[in-house]
């Protein structure tokens, strides 16, 4: 399985009631799909997914294929804390049609490695279809070491990994250790220096808002011109950045609704953008050219 270069983890729009707006949800996959993105991951944490119900989810699934109508690859975000769970939600999800899952480290109950294998094991032979790891120590205060990424490549059906680990070096041993697994950036701004480490792509949040050149930074890079993709990285650095200057995803849901993509607030405990927030995004919409 190819899930491309640009993967996009995509919000989740809500009415004025925080109700899913499954007509907003599918024109913003339909304009990820028109700005670059290869693959889409529905209900991943920047689709807030630990508020989502698991009918939500599920429909929000068929949304995604609807819209994308064979045009992108559509990741589910179906794992969790609750190993039982995750399958039940994966195999649901296989049957909708999803052309992955994307399987984030158990957050709260800190497993072993050992537990970290078997969880990711168990949930991967459930199914038919690529899985992708996702490791993100800065959320779930767990770290998925590259020993154990390496046991979890010979898995059926384990494909990839998101790494937002932030820990070049940790990279390079996943890829040393596991050379057949597609690593992903989990982070935008470190996406040009892991491809120098052999990652594939990223998993991105700012795709949401500049899709198209993230993806002509990543080919620059492919076909040697690194001068030209560090120029698309510097000029992207500052929305990089400022995209995470408070908790994911209430800077992109503010930039969205800014740019005119309506995508409504954000379900507790999570809070709309402040003052502050909302002045920096604008402020680098319009620095970008974005915004008038």
């Amino acid at each position: 399985m190819d899930f491309g270069k640009v993967i996009t983890a995509v919000v989740t729009p809500f009415d004025d009631e925080l109700k899913v707006d499954y007509d907003s949800f599918q024109k913003l996959t339909d304009y990820l799909i028109a700005n670059g993105s290869d693959s889409i991951v529905v209900t991943g944490t920047t689709g807030e997914s630990p508020t989502l119900t698991d009918e939500e989810k599920l429909n929000l699934y068929k949304a995604a294929l609807e819209a994308s109508n064979k045009r992108a690859k559509i990741i589910a975000g179906t794992g969790s804390n609750n190993t039982a769970k995750s399958i039940e939600l994966s195999v649901k999800a296989q049957e909708i049609g999803v052309d992955g899952l994307l399987l984030v480290a158990p957050y709260y109950n800190k497993p072993t490695q050992e537990g970290l294998y078997r969880h990711f094991k168990m949930i991967a032979e459930s199914v038919n279809i690529p899985c992708m790891l996702y490791n993100v120590p800065g959320r779930t205060s767990v770290n998925i070491e590259p020993e154990t990424i390496a046991r979890l490549s010979k898995v059926k059906n384990i494909v990839a990994l998101k790494d937002a680990g932030g820990n070049l070096d940790k990279t390079s041993l996943t890829k040393k250790l596991a050379p057949e697994i597609d690593v992903y950036s989990g982070d935008d701004s470190l996406t040009l220096p892991m491809l120098s480490l052999g990652a594939k792509g990223v998993v991105s949040v700012a795709s949401h808002v500049a899709g198209k050149e993230i993806k002509e930074m990543i080919e620059s890079f492919e076909k040697g011109d690194v001068k030209r993709a560090l120029e698309i990285h510097l000029r992207l650095f500052d929305l990089f950045k400022t995209l995470f200057i408070t908790t994911n995803p209430i800077p992109v849901k503010e930039a969205l609704n800014q740019m005119g993509l309506k995508v409504g607030g954000l379900r507790p405990p999570l809070v709309d953008a402040d003052e502050k927030t909302k002045k920096a995004i604008s402020d680098c919409l319009k620095a970008l050219g974005i915004l008038g």
